[in-house]
């Protein structure tokens, strides 16, 4: 069996995993990247990236649908799902050969196949031709997570999908039923929706997104209601069955038994950590996720842990930040994750972005806060552009220093960064209400939630 000698070998090649491989190697180490399947993860291969590619075409369709009002007469005339698709393999393709290229030219080997712990200084590599052992004097687990299947009679008949398969539909289903009201459920939603597509969510719980603002939420769910979207809230789904209509789904609400047929169903109740794989590392591990401190190490000495894996809230970009620092603490530069100042990004239409507290968690931590508010139906430019649903929310302690904010709009999730800047640099609110904005712009929402914080709004009626 060949053998292999490196520093620092990153099990798992998804956000968190490469960026630890890059920043291991930007730091002078020798660095082995093992990744089963594709370079890049769910994220680039089966979550944000085809997901966002085919919001597009959601959206150019909303687009078309309402172009009477900015005075041109269209009409959709035929929806090539396919084609979709297809544009979508290839923006993957494109990010995926880019990625890998670039972790070559860094000088990270990439060791394709499954990397099995034996313990933690040495691996083994498996593919279908040859079995590698790898040695390492540091190991970072990215391993990630996948769609969680609850236990559903039906659940794996023909026609009951998760993520992984939703984004490779041939054709557009004329119904579907979405289990789960987070943030996969009601992306897909909101997609499908917008392409002609009969939605109905079921929800467990008697709400979606339980970890957002409340006053966003309320508005969200109002929003897409009356863009067509069907909600069964405290409803849980009891068994599928095939029928010659189509899926006959049986879900209890409010203690009564009801039945609806559909094309597909979506199961999107979340995802499930790929924590088990260790089982020769004695890790500590808690509700699924492995235990790290702050430098993300685990309780198992130059072991670390980065990304999904770890718990928390499953985005990219915050893998990214717990991959790098996982990387740094393990060549001895000192370094951790701001938690606080970690924005969320849902892409519904319109997108919801958070970041840091919300009003309500934040006075439950015992934070006495001021909020500043401003709606964009009184924003010029979202007026101008025809996105005027929505607002800001700023929220700040008594000094005025910002601790979080919220927005609900179209491109929330390209206008979070300023409030997370704010937060990062644990600015006060005067300094946004002071800051020249340009005009007309969607930004200007930002700075008039901000003055509506310290007590002297402009444009608020």
């Amino acid at each position: 069996m060949k053998k292999m000698d490196f520093e620092i070998v990153v099990l798992g090649g998804g956000p968190a995993g490469y960026m630890a491989a890059i920043r291991a190697s930007q730091l002078g180490a020798t660095v082995a990247l093992i990744e089963e399947r594709e370079i890049g993860g769910v994220c680039l291969n089966r979550g944000c990236i085809p997901t966002k590619s085919l919001l597009k075409t959601g959206e150019i369709a909303k687009v078309i649908k309402s172009s009477k009002e900015y005075g041109i007469e269209s009409s959709i005339q035929n929806i090539n799902w396919e084609v979709a698709v297809e544009r979508k393999n290839r923006v993957v393709k494109n990010l995926n050969n880019g990625l890998e290229q670039m972790l070559l030219t860094k000088g990270i080997t990439i060791l394709k196949g499954m990397g099995i712990v034996e313990n933690k200084n040495r691996l083994i590599v498996r593919n279908e031709d040859k079995s590698i052992e790898v040695n390492c004097n540091k190991l970072i687990l990215a391993t990630g997570a996948k769609p969680m299947l609850p236990n559903i009679k039906g659940i794996d008949l023909e026609g009951v999908i998760t993520s992984n398969e939703a984004i490779n539909l041939k054709n557009l289903p004329a119904s579907m039923m979405i289990v789960g009201g987070g943030v996969i459920g009601l992306e897909f939603a909101s997609m499908l929706n917008s392409l002609g597509v009969k939605i109905t969510v079921v929800e467990l719980l008697d709400g979606i997104l339980p970890n957002e603002d409340d006053e966003i939420v309320k508005e969200l769910q109002k929003t897409l209601k009356r863009q067509g979207i069907s909600f069964k809230f405290s409803a849980k789904v009891n068994k599928i069955e095939k029928t010659h209509a189509g899926l006959e789904v049986t879900y209890t609400s409010d203690d009564k038994i009801n039945v609806q047929t559909c094309d597909k169903v979506l199961i999107a109740v979340g995802r499930k950590l790929n924590s088990e794989l260790f089982e020769n590392l004695s890790l500590e591990i808690k509700n699924g996720a492995i235990v790290v401190n702050e430098s993300m190490e685990t309780n198992q000495k130059g072991v670390y842990a980065a990304g999904d894996l770890t718990g928390g809230r499953l985005v990219a970009h915050l893998a990214f930040a717990e991959g790098k620092t996982a990387a740094e603490n393990a060549l001895g530069v000192n370094s951790k994750v701001n938690y606080m100042a970690v924005p969320t990004c849902i892409y519904t239409n319109p997108e919801v972005a958070s970041v840091g507290f919300t009003e309500n968690s934040a006075r439950q931590a015992g934070i006495d806060v001021k909020v500043g508010r401003f709606n964009f139906r009184n924003n010029g430019r979202a007026l101008t552009l025809g996105e005027r649903e929505g607002f800001v929310k700023v929220i700040v302690d008594q000094e005025n220093t910002i601790i979080g904010g919220q927005i609900l709009e179209t491109n929330a999730s390209e206008l979070i960064s300023e409030i997370t800047l704010a937060i990062t640099l644990k600015a006060k609110a005067d300094i946004l209400a002071n800051m020249i904005h340009p005009h007309p712009g969607l930004n200007e929402a930002i700075w008039e939630a901000c003055s509506d914080a310290i007590g002297f709004p402009i444009h608020k009626l």
